[in-house]
This record gives C-alpha cells, structure tokens and sequence, in this order.
C-alpha cells in the first residue's frame, strides 16, 4: 500500500507539473523568439516603426535626434510569424559624448539578431546605410530596408530603383499612419515570413527525436539552488515541452527517488536525461540498455553545433600549466558557494588535469574580444542564448583558433562517462573520430 500510495503521488505530481509547463511554454522566453534588430540613423523613426507594430508606446519618440540612448526591447506574438523580441537600437550616426559606447552596443546587436530591418528616410542614402547593408551580409542576416515618413515625402522611382538593387525586400510606410497601420503590419509579415530562418519556420528538435512516439522518458531534476523559488530550470522546461509534443510520458524525479521509479516500470524507459552534476549518479545506476545524456548536451545540440563542441574536448586532455582556460555562460545570476561555472567545473577541471591552470569566467551577453587568450572555452548550454548567439559565438572561436566545448561534454569527460552520454546521438561519435 505504501508504494502505491507513493506511485500515485508521482503520477499526480507529474500531472499537474505538465500542466504548469504548458501554461510556462504558452508564453515563449526571450531566447526562443525571433530576434529582429531595427537598425538606421538618428531620428528615422525605428521607435516610432516598433510602436506601430506593437499598437502602443513601447519606445520613447522625439523629434529629438538620440532619443533612443540603448537598446529597447519589446516581445509580442506576431501572428502568424509566432513569438517575436524586437531590439530597437539606438542611432548608428549618434554623436552624443557617448556615442562610440551607444554605436557599439547597437553593432553587438548583430550577434542576436535573426533578422535586420534598416529603416530609411526617402531620398537619403549616406555610408551609414551602405555600411550597415554590407555588415548585416559579412554577419550572414536577411535583412529588410523599410522606407519610413512617407507622410513627409513621398517614395520616388529613382530611390525605389536604387534600393532594388540592394534587396527586394523593401516595405514603403509611415510608422505614424494609424489609418494604413494593418496594411503596412501586413506587408511587414509577408517580408518576414520570407527571409525566416529554417529553425524558426521548421524547428530543431531538442529530445524528440531520440525518442519514439508515445514513448517514456525519465528526467533526474535536482532543486537547483541557482534556480527562482518554487520553478525549475529552464532547460528543464524546455525539454519536458518538447516531450509532451512528441505525445511521449515524462516522468520527473529527484536523485533520491530515481531507482525506486526505475524499478517500477513494466517497460523500460527510452530515454534518460540528468543534470550534469549528477552525470556520474545516472550512468552507474541506468542499465546498459537503457540510453542516457544530460540536459546540458541536448542543449549544445539545439542550440549550437555538438560535433564542433565534441571535438573541442580534445583540447582540453592536451592542457599545460601556463595555459588559460574560459568558462563561458550565458545567464549572469548571482553566483553561490557550490556554482557549477565558478566552483564546480573548475575544481573538476584540476583535478582531471591533475595540476592548477588559470581559469577566467565571463557571464551573460560580455563575450570577451580576446577569446585568442585562451587554450580553450568551456561554454553552458546556452538556454538563456538564441541559437543564432550561440552559433555566432562558437563561430568566433573557430576564427580565432580556439576549441570550444560544453559543460555537459567538460563534466561528463571528467567523470568518465562521456562515451555513454553521447550514445544517444546517432552518428555524432563516428563524425568526430
């Protein structure tokens, strides 16, 4: 009576745990909405072109040149596209006393975007634009030209001509114009829609595909002291999500009560995953039979490039003393006594290497310039990037010459397991060997 007292609690836990994360997942966290950065000269009308999208004031206008002084940002739905985050920067021709800082946050913007609207004035084509133009090709971003106050002044031929020949995706309004604000809405989706990147118009899977349907996947969650109050993490909720649009069972448990619901399945499970930490828990206690990996590692596949990730771990087995070591992650929470990134991967990492090493961390979007420093980057899963950001970060590693890897890949190295975790991933072993 006790274990089914005990199985029944699980069972209505897991229930009601599934229907929170619907209702979590009905409203899309930042780092998986379509990223589209407003770019173009003072006073042109970017907050004035985000506020007709958005129907409200979400940006401060101003006939005022430099009005926009960061970056704003406004999520929404943008049916039938789905869930948006739009960054209105500020002025790329800011003059300001701080305009280097304010021009090179709004250039940084370029390793989040999906897409990039410039946003034009009739008539008005200076090196401003031509040198956004080239910058959004050199970062390989579609991109829309949308010329604004055509209240002011009208679109003539001749400009129309000229920006043809520099895309076909232009949009003609006034952001001001209540009276044609659907029409121009309109236009700007059917824009969109066309230059979407394939992720977002077929979207990668994150576990569903190494699972069958209807199929039973186990998920070791430990309480995450980093984690809000009474929430769990978000590659957690990310994954049980994915799961349940599989139409598979996920079943939700701590470390302490894995082998008790282990055992009691009639059918073996098709899937475990864990949080790294415990990596070395769930390989000694899962059977041979029974596939497993890390939250961590399906993240570096969804949101980067796993085989580029699993090849950079070589270079961390290669290590010497006078090498220097970057522990990259994307969230910057205040960080307690046992943080995986401050505390615990670095205590693994010298103790796999068997001596001390300089170790540097960096948190949230502060990326360093001088990623040549280093031996190799040791980057989180990412969940808190867009996977163009994640994309574009290992890419700049492979310009400078420095391999790069993943918590999940790093922990399960250093713990022995790492054959076993990648098992999953059909064909990933075979390319990196």
């Amino acid at each position: 009576m006790k274990f089914l007292h005990y199985y029944s609690s699980v069972t209505q836990i897991n229930y009601l745990m599934n229907k929170i994360i619907i209702e979590f997942m009905s409203q899309a966290p930042k780092s998986m909405r379509v990223q589209i950065a407003l770019f173009g000269r003072t006073n042109v009308g970017k907050s004035s072109f985000l506020n007709m999208i958005a129907n409200q004031d979400v940006a401060i206008t101003s006939e005022v040149p430099g009005t926009t002084t960061d970056v704003v940002e406004k999520s929404m739905e943008l049916l039938p596209v789905g869930p948006v985050n739009f960054l209105d920067t500020g002025g790329i021709d800011d003059k300001s006393l701080l305009s280097e800082k304010r021009i090179e946050r709004t250039m940084k913007i370029l390793d989040r975007a999906d897409v990039a609207v410039l946003i034009l004035e009739n008539n008005i084509w200076t090196d401003y634009e031509a040198d956004l133009v080239q910058a959004f090709k050199n970062a390989k971003i579609k991109f829309i030209l949308a010329v604004n106050k055509i209240d002011i002044s009208p679109v003539t031929e001749e400009f129309l001509s000229k920006l043809q020949m520099k895309t076909d995706r232009i949009l003609i309004c006034s952001s001001t114009n209540k009276k044609n604000r659907e029409k121009y809405i309109t236009d700007f989706k059917n824009l969109l829609l066309e230059i979407l990147p394939e992720e977002f118009t077929n979207p990668l899977p994150l576990i569903r595909d190494l699972i069958p349907k209807n199929g039973t996947v186990i998920l070791i969650i430990p309480i995450d002291k980093e984690a809000p109050k009474g929430r769990i993490i978000l590659p957690q909720v990310q994954t049980i999500r994915d799961i349940l649009d599989n139409d598979s069972i996920s079943i939700m448990v701590k470390q302490s009560e894995y082998l008790q619901v282990l055992n009691s399945l009639k059918k073996k499970p098709d899937l475990v995953v864990c949080d790294s930490q415990v990596v070395d828990f769930m390989v000694a206690n899962t059977p041979d039979d029974i596939p497993c990996t890390t939250f961590s590692i399906l993240f570096s596949r969804f949101k980067g490039d796993l085989p580029e990730e699993i090849k950079g771990i070589s270079a961390i087995k290669t290590l010497k003393k006078d090498d220097k070591v970057l522990i990259a992650e994307a969230c910057s929470h205040h960080p307690n006594e046992d943080d995986i990134g401050r505390v615990k991967i670095p205590k693994l990492l010298r103790q796999f290497l068997g001596f001390d090493i300089e170790i540097d961390v960096a948190s949230g979007r502060d990326y360093p310039k001088n990623i040549n420093d280093y031996a190799v980057i040791i980057h989180c899963g990412g969940c808190m990037l867009t996977r163009t950001e994640k994309l574009v970060r290992i890419e700049k590693a492979r310009q400078a010459g420095v391999p790069i890897t993943n918590y999940g890949i790093a922990i399960s190295l250093f713990k022995g397991v790492l054959d076993r975790v990648l098992s999953p991933f059909d064909g990933i072993l075979k390319q990196t060997k």
